[in-house]
This record gives C-alpha cells, sequence and structure tokens, in this order.
C-alpha cells in the first residue's frame, strides 16, 4: 500500500519505468476488474481480461497522469477501461454499418455482438448526460458497471458511505434506464 503511495507520488508523465512498477502492484486487481467486465459482456467472444488491462494500460502510459492516490489511480484506470470497451463497441457499429470495409480487428478476445456494441454505446451517451447531473453518481455507475466494483469498494474509492453509494447506484440505474428507454 505505501509502495503504491510512494510511486504515485514519483510519478510524471515521462517515467514510464515508475508506472511500470504501479502496474506490476496493481495488475491482479486490475485483472480483477477487467474479469467482472468479460462476464458483463459476453458475445460472440468473451472479453479477454488481460489484453483489456493491456489497453488500459496503453491509454494510461501516453498520457500525463496527476494521480492522487491509490484510490485515484484505481478510478482512472475503470474509466480507461471503460472507452477501451466503448472505443471497440464504436468500432463494432461502424462495422455493422458498412463502414470500414477493410477490417483490421482491434483484438478478436474483444470482440462483442452487435447488440452489446448499440448498448454500449447508448449507455455512454446516457452516462455523459448523467455526468452533466450528477458527477458523483456517474462516478459510482463507472466503478460499479465498468469496474466491477463492490459496493465497499466504490465507497473507498470514492471515499463516501456504503450508504451513498448504496443510493446514488439506485438512482442512477434508473435515471439511466428512463434515459435509455427514452433513446429508443
Amino acid at each position: 500500500m505505501h509502495e503504491v503511495t510512494r510511486l504515485l507520488n514519483n510519478l510524471d508523465g515521462e517515467d514510464e519505468a515508475v508506472l511500470d512498477q504501479l502496474f506490476s502492484l496493481v495488475y491482479d486487481e486490475l485483472l480483477d476488474l477487467a474479469h467482472m467486465q468479460r462476464l458483463r459482456w459476453q458475445g460472440e467472444h468473451t472479453l479477454n481480461t488481460t489484453a483489456l488491462v493491456h489497453e488500459a494500460y496503453e491509454r494510461l502510459s501516453g498520457g500525463d497522469l496527476d494521480l492522487e492516490n491509490r484510490k485515484h489511480f484505481m478510478r482512472v484506470a475503470a474509466k480507461a477501461m471503460r472507452y477501451v470497451l466503448l472505443d471497440h463497441a464504436r468500432a463494432k457499429s461502424r462495422q455493422k454499418r458498412g463502414g470500414d470495409q477493410q477490417r483490421v480487428p482491434f483484438d478478436e478476445a474483444l470482440s462483442v455482438s452487435y447488440e452489446e456494441a448499440e448498448e454500449l454505446i447508448e449507455l455512454d451517451n446516457a452516462l455523459q448526460r448523467l455526468e452533466d447531473n450528477n458527477e458523483r453518481q456517474s462516478a459510482v455507475v463507472e466503478c460499479r458497471f465498468f469496474a466491477g466494483m463492490t459496493i465497499k469498494e466504490t465507497a473507498a474509492v470514492l471515499d463516501v458511505s456504503e450508504a451513498t453509494v448504496k443510493r446514488d447506484w439506485r438512482m442512477a440505474r434508473a435515471w439511466l434506464y428512463r434515459e435509455m428507454r427514452r433513446s429508443e
């Protein structure tokens, strides 16, 4: 725990060695988060947890990270996984509509069905609107749905009570359900 904090304090955008050390310390936790995604998005092919973690790493290593603590790092990693899945879903959706005739797959292991791709894109659009209305509820959805965190883990990452997470989770799901039904 203290090693992760030390590495986060020493992390700057230019030093990939520090980021490599950081990822090696939390790799198992990230695999658990990615595994939850694999279980959630079963389509023609299941999600490969390792590929999802590695793609999230690539996204995080390419930017200038200003991370406050372990909780903040896990939240940023969950968001990176969300965008990996979303980008893949958008690519799948373009294929369905005949775009990008020359297919160059991102990774066969990350393949999701067309229906799931459309659903994920709709969810992201609704989640963007939720974030405009209530940032904490949006963060709860990212932690619970996209990262597969428990209520207790989400409360720790967001630094709120478990009761608040439960309440925000209920409200956010109802709001997202209504928004997604409206977009149909």
